[in-house]
């Protein structure tokens, strides 16, 4: 049987991205290998959530975005949260995107061993490779670059996992639901760098791109489950990486550069540079998704046919790019942007799983292709997950700690 790899791929470089390998390290360091479970089920979450994306891409032969327009009718509501959409989605991509250049920029640097915190000349580079993937504009092209580039980030965490070689006993331990004490806000850290609004936009306009009928359909399903399982995968092995090297050692870290660094002396030179390979590899596909998904979604929202603009494409795309390369150079503190970003996203979330969800259910529109009892229940329950990560992501945005409120 063929296995096409292709829109999967793209979510998986999408959630895999300098945040997530952070939150992956700290995670391991902090509590070892005691919050796997919630990366599993933020794998499985995603894989449900985009599964439907999927289905809406090739079998209505729709983009998400141009099912919102469609279905909502004219007025406020829908002005309206297209409105946040075009916040969540442009600001604050612009604001992450800047987070992708500088982690892809601290990946070269451990690769090449330098402690020159002047990052900018790596910077530039990353952002000039993102830019020229993206100004070509071509869906088939990117997704080639994409695929090979996850693969080469996966081999890169895998070996240096197994060169760490972590405690299976303990790695299987993990998988039983327990939250230590100080954990619940890295466990929904864990959830919400998995679980991504955006990629619901990329994944159902890239599977319309890859596959020509709702015969493909097969093909588009099984490409979801393999490539996000392998994401799911690649973020467990950096926890069980950081866990195994760094749980009770004392040593202080911030992100995975410095656990590349804390490497050297215990594993070699090889593991310093085996992690800076994934976390380059991990920037450097984030800041081609980031504006990539950002170009689909924001197309569609303003025409239907839009998608497929080059013109369009390529303003959307590299404009996200412009806005986190100058965040980066201008040495800008994205804060304000990405405490707007996270209130967006922690609306949109909710409402973007809810839509996806009534949508699935137009049985007018998508015939066999609609959900079933079994992806009802399982996407009610992530809409649930949903609802509480985007009132945490409101409350810590809005300082409501100060307030009495444990978050």
């Amino acid at each position: 049987m063929k296995l096409n790899i292709g829109p999967g791929a793209l979510v998986a470089a999408a959630f895999i991205g300098p945040g997530t390998v952070t939150a992956c390290t700290l995670a391991g360091a902090q509590f070892g290998y005691a919050l796997i479970w919630a990366l599993l089920f933020a794998t499985i979450a995603t894989i449900i959530l985009q599964d439907m994306a999927a289905r809406l891409g090739v079998g209505a032969r729709l983009g998400l975005g141009q099912a919102f327009m469609q279905v909502l009718p004219r007025g406020a509501l829908r002005y309206g949260l297209a409105g946040l959409i075009f916040i969540a989605l442009a600001i604050g991509n612009g604001a992450y995107e800047a987070g992708n250049l500088a982690g892809a920029a601290l990946g070269a640097q451990a690769i090449i061993g330098t402690t020159d915190h002047d990052s900018s000349w790596s910077v530039w580079i990353i952002a000039a490779i993102a830019g020229l993937a993206l100004w070509q504009a071509r869906y088939q092209t990117l997704e080639r670059l994409l695929v090979m580039l996850v693969l080469l980030m996966s081999l890169a965490f895998v070996a240096t996992a197994l060169l760490v070689q972590p405690q299976w006993s303990q790695l299987l331990a993990g998988l039983r639901p327990t939250i230590p004490a100080g954990g619940v806000l890295t466990a929904v850290a864990l959830i919400g760098t998995t679980i991504v609004p955006y990629n619901l936009f990329l994944h159902a306009a890239a599977s319309r791109k890859r596959w020509s009928s709702a015969a493909s359909l097969r093909h588009a399903r099984q490409d979801s489950a393999v490539a996000i399982g392998l994401g799911g995968l690649i973020s467990i092995l950096i926890i069980a990486t950081s866990a195994s090297a760094l749980f009770q050692s004392g040593l202080s870290v911030n992100s995975a550069a410095d656990m590349a660094v804390s490497l050297q002396p215990l594993f070699g030179d090889s593991a310093r540079f085996l992690l800076g390979v994934g976390l380059l590899g991990a920037g450097l596909t984030s800041a081609i998704t980031a504006p990539m998904a950002t170009a689909y979604a924001l197309g569609e929202l303003a025409d239907d046919n839009s998608a497929n603009d080059t013109a369009r494409f390529r303003g959307i795309a590299l404009a996200v790019l412009a806005a986190g390369l100058l965040i980066n150079t201008l040495g800008l503190k994205p804060l304000t942007l990405i405490l707007m970003a996270q209130v967006a996203n922690g609306l949109l979330l909710p409402i973007i799983a809810g839509f996806l969800l009534y949508v699935m259910n137009q049985r007018a529109t998508l015939g066999s292709h609609a959900n079933g009892w079994f992806s009802n229940l399982a996407g009610a329950l992530v809409l649930l997950v949903t609802l509480g990560l985007g009132a945490r992501a409101i409350m810590k945005a809005f300082g409501w700690s100060m307030f009495g409120i444990d978050l």
